[in-house]
């Protein structure tokens, strides 16, 4: 055991315990945490036009408070930007952070001083944690790579603004400081192929232990890294590499692909960051489902996600969900976000203590005939007809057929990247299509009555994913492409990179 990783074993440990504590009281820590935020926010602009002086009880506060998108909050936002301070939370914010919407353009997210630990402590404290359950602390001994985006940041209403990952960058703490790569230098370059080779360069050789990112991109850093030092696995080049940090997609599509270009398995500790707030880490190593962030500034609600569009959805407090049901995530935090949907939908598979995953997006999904597929489904379906039949899944995304060129009844047509395709295609898209049935109920009574035929695959050429993401600007970084969407936007763009016989 090297000198840092002793060092801070004791306080994982310590910080485990709390963790143990907060988390066995989760709903007393929400009811503080919604106390508090109201009285903190009270003189604010957004507090005295919405009566936060008057508010004594939930009830009050979903009165006075709607549920609101970024282009509602948007004229505070605007307020800020012109110099105002007390607008959404006290003072000024510390930060914007940079975010793209489909409708809304770029969104500038607050992050204050008081929500600043929210995203730094959770962090540090799920690694901790995972020290403590796992005794694996060793990456503290060596070197740590964060594959983020530019921490190069632009002055927006006199307020540091850049992407979320790239404010992390400046806020890393000393001790972890001197173990971080790519250097300051290689993580301003835009350019995410660029930028790779550059990493490559900095990291090969190196006593690597951990690294961060979405699976997609580090997948590519591990595929270059392999092509430049000729070496058949990562274990290879780095003999000490044994946790891998994720958030942002599903890990277990990409697993199996990912361990054979590791040599092995490796701890894996999944989290759940988003600009709004760190939601929910990994609690228990191995076992499937994130424990939600209850003690961390951010005041949770939930709205059934088929109710999420109505005028007057349900909105309810985390004492009042209910294990299976898909909600929509709408998030309160000490940086003045209020009744704000993050356009997340989560699941609990657990209310003792809480713990959740992520099932999809708000606006992913495919409900051209009345189905209501979501993202989980189609990962899941997607993950066990693969593993049945040895296949490896580089990437895929899911669209409606609905006017068939061909003629005929619609379908879901299903563009996927295989890194080998499946000797019988027929056969695998039969069991995926099975597959469905037993995961969407809907789905299956539109098969079954022939309002759909079975899903159809189309193969993709190698590097049709990132090709594809390329070509809009989005290689890299925390860009992700959606798993599934209600239109064929994405699909009629695939088309260029079908694989031909």
């Amino acid at each position: 055991m090297g000198f840092k990783s002793a060092l801070l074993k004791p306080v994982a440990h310590l910080v485990a315990g709390q963790i143990d504590r907060w988390s066995a009281n989760a709903t007393a820590a929400q009811d503080r945490i919604f106390a508090e935020l109201i009285r903190e926010a009270r003189h604010t602009v957004f507090g005295k036009d919405h009566g936060f002086g008057e508010i004594k009880t939930y009830r009050d506060f979903t009165e006075r408070v709607p549920i609101r998108d970024y282009e509602a909050l948007k004229p505070y936002i605007e307020q800020i930007k012109a110099g105002k301070s007390d607008v959404l939370w006290k003072g000024r914010p510390k930060y914007f952070a940079k975010t793209s919407g489909t409708t809304s353009g770029v969104k500038y997210i607050p992050i204050s001083q008081e929500s600043m630990p929210n995203h730094m402590n959770t962090a540090r404290n799920a690694l901790f944690l995972n020290y403590a359950r796992t005794g694996n602390g060793s990456w503290a001994d060596g070197r740590v790579i964060f594959l983020s985006g530019s921490p190069v940041l632009e002055e927006v209403g006199g307020i540091p603004t850049g992407r979320l990952s790239g404010i992390v960058n400046h806020e890393i703490p000393f001790w972890l400081k001197s173990n971080q790569l790519p250097s300051y230098e290689t993580n301003c370059i835009e350019d995410w192929e660029e930028k790779l080779e550059r990493i490559i360069d900095e990291t090969a050789g190196r006593d690597l232990r951990l690294i961060s990112g979405i699976p997609p991109w580090v997948q590519m850093y591990f595929e270059r890294l392999l092509e430049r030092t000729g070496k058949q696995s990562v274990k290879e080049v780095f003999p000490n590499f044994s946790v891998f940090v994720y958030g942002g997609v599903n890990y277990q599509p990409y697993r199996a692909k990912l361990e054979e270009l590791i040599g092995g398995s490796v701890t894996s500790l999944e989290t759940y960051p988003a600009s709004e707030g760190f939601i929910a880490f990994q609690d228990v190593p191995g076992e499937r489902g994130l424990l939600l962030n209850a003690n961390s500034g951010l005041f949770f609600e939930f709205v059934p996600a088929d109710e999420i569009f109505q005028e007057n959805p349900r909105r309810l407090r985390l004492q009042e969900v209910e294990v299976g049901v898909n909600y929509a995530l709408i998030i309160n935090n000490n940086a003045g976000l209020w009744g704000y949907n993050i356009g997340d939908t989560v699941e609990f598979i657990s209310t003792n203590p809480y713990r959740l995953i992520v099932s999809g997006r708000v606006k992913h999904f495919i409900s051209a005939f009345g189905e209501h597929v979501i993202g989980k489904e189609v990962e899941a379906a997607m993950l066990k007809v693969s593993e049945a039949m040895g296949v490896k899944v580089v990437e895929f995304t899911v669209a409606p057929q609905v006017n068939p060129p061909e003629g005929g009844t619609p379908y879901h047509e299903w563009w996927v990247e295989f890194d080998e395709e499946p000797q019988d295609m027929q056969i695998f898209a039969r069991l995926l299509d099975e597959e469905m049935c037993r995961e969407n109920i809907y789905y299956e009574d539109l098969i079954s009555g022939k309002i759909l035929q079975g899903l159809k695959i189309r193969s993709l050429q190698r590097d049709a994913f990132r090709e594809y993401m390329k070509s809009l600007g989005k290689l890299g970084g925390q860009n992700k492409v959606p798993r599934l969407s209600n239109d064929r936007k994405i699909a009629d763009q695939l088309e260029a990179f079908v694989r031909r016989p």
